[in-house]
């Protein structure tokens, strides 16, 4: 079996519209070497490109009204998050979920995710409030592959190291034998993206194995497996950042989930960066 080191590269906050390349190769300097694996997190690409959305200025519907009071606090507050083994704290937290920016949130997914997204208890079709400040949420990021050789050719071209760069998302893909499923659209190829909420719920209950998901892989011809293993080993090198949910976030800084300022994110250590290596090579 092939064994990995992982070294998590620590950085300041990636804020809105900040230059992400910079901001990638002055910390990977001297440590990168060729053939090894640089993990990416997406959510600070999305939020460093300006991928976000300001919630406080949404205005929710009848149907995301819905969501929030009844399908978030009952559905998921009682019965489902039972079904998925979620702890007594989460399941409070559900049972008491913000009706006023809570449905903003839904509405969010609605429009920019569907339905079966929507009906997810969190980062629904990869949208996320964590590590961001106020009411803002990141968006998936579109041609996560294009980043990834942006970032790959900027490695080759200032430190002349070839390196397989890896655009991963914090949310699950499942394994079943040799079967990799995930609720998260647009995850690499080898891994089937479908059925939302449904597709959630099969794999917690069925307690699948699961990994972080692989959006992109630039620089080295993996197997969805094989990718799986490396984004899990970064995700566990990484850590939470500033919490890994708003509520965690909310409550180390002991704020309402909306309070959180860019400031307090920053004075945070962040580690969007990991560097993955074959230890036998």
């Amino acid at each position: 079996m092939t064994k990995y080191s992982a070294l998590a590269v620590q950085t300041s906050y990636w804020k809105p519209n900040s230059n992400y390349l910079a901001q990638i190769l002055e910390p990977l300097g001297g440590k990168i070497r060729d053939g090894d694996f640089v993990v990416v997190s997406e959510k600070a690409l999305s939020i460093a490109t300006g991928n976000i959305i300001d919630e406080s200025t949404i205005k929710p519907g009848g149907n995301a009204k819905f969501l929030a009071f009844i399908w978030m606090r009952v559905v998921w507050g009682y019965h489902l998050g039972y079904l998925c083994g979620f702890g007594v704290r989460l399941l409070r937290r559900l049972r008491q979920y913000p009706l006023d920016s809570g449905s903003r949130h839904k509405q969010v997914a609605l429009e920019q995710a569907g339905l079966m997204q929507a009906l997810m208890f969190g980062s629904e079709g990869g949208i996320d409030g964590s590590n961001l400040a106020y009411s803002y949420v990141s968006l998936p990021i579109k041609n996560a592959d294009v980043f990834a050789q942006k970032i790959a050719t900027a490695l080759l071209d200032n430190f002349d190291k070839s390196v397989c760069v890896i655009i991963a998302d914090t949310d699950k893909t499942y394994r079943f034998h040799n079967f990799y499923f995930t609720p998260r659209p647009s995850p690499m190829r080898g891994i089937k993206s479908f059925g939302g909420v449904a597709t959630y719920v099969l794999g917690r209950i069925l307690r699948f194995k699961r990994s972080s998901t692989p959006l992109a892989v630039v620089g080295s011809a993996l197997s969805a497996g094989e990718a799986l293993t490396i984004t899990n080993i970064a995700d566990r090198a990484r850590g939470p950042g500033s919490g890994a949910t708003v509520w965690d976030m909310a409550a180390r800084f002991r704020v309402a989930v909306d309070g959180v300022s860019w400031e307090m994110l920053d004075a945070v250590g962040h580690k969007p960066l990991v560097i993955v290596r074959r230890l036998d090579t």
